[in-house]
């Protein structure tokens, strides 16, 4: 029998970053629409690559891939709802990143969302896997481990 999952409170993240909703993302059901919380979660994550000078969308020799991605649904978010995004690296390896994300509304201790992808780094050009990640990301990830 498989276990239902539950939602995380905030100490389960090591690092936030507030974000937040626009009228588009709304559905006819009144609710953020399912892909707008990958949309989301992928936002979190690149803000904080970028923010620490790891990730350069323009010109750095690397990028992130997502190969894998994975939501589950606790509570419902909606615009004008504000955003934190809690953000943690749950696995890494020599070029790949498992990041798990918590999507909390403002203030409050458990998530409305909690899922998870996982970018493989490849260089820019050929697309291939680089053979071990930056130092700027080693940095960086060493921050989201809790």
């Amino acid at each position: 029998m498989t276990t239902r999952p539950q939602p995380d409170g905030r100490e389960a993240y090591a690092r936030f970053v507030p974000l937040t909703t626009r009228w588009m993302d709304n559905d006819v059901y009144g609710h953020l629409n399912n892909v707008v919380y990958y949309s989301l979660f992928d936002t979190a994550v690149n803000s904080l690559l970028i923010e620490a000078g790891a990730l350069d969308i323009h010109g750095g020799a690397v990028i992130g891939l997502v190969v894998e991605t994975h939501c589950n649904f606790f509570e419902s978010l909606a615009f004008p709802q504000r955003i934190e995004a809690g953000v943690r690296v749950a696995q890494q390896g020599r070029s790949s990143v498992r990041y798990e994300i918590g999507l909390f509304a403002e203030g409050a201790q458990s998530c409305a969302a909690r899922g998870h992808f996982v970018h493989v780094y490849v260089d820019r050009d050929s697309r291939r896997p680089v053979a071990a990640l930056p130092d700027a990301y080693l940095q960086t990830l060493k921050t989201l481990t809790p």
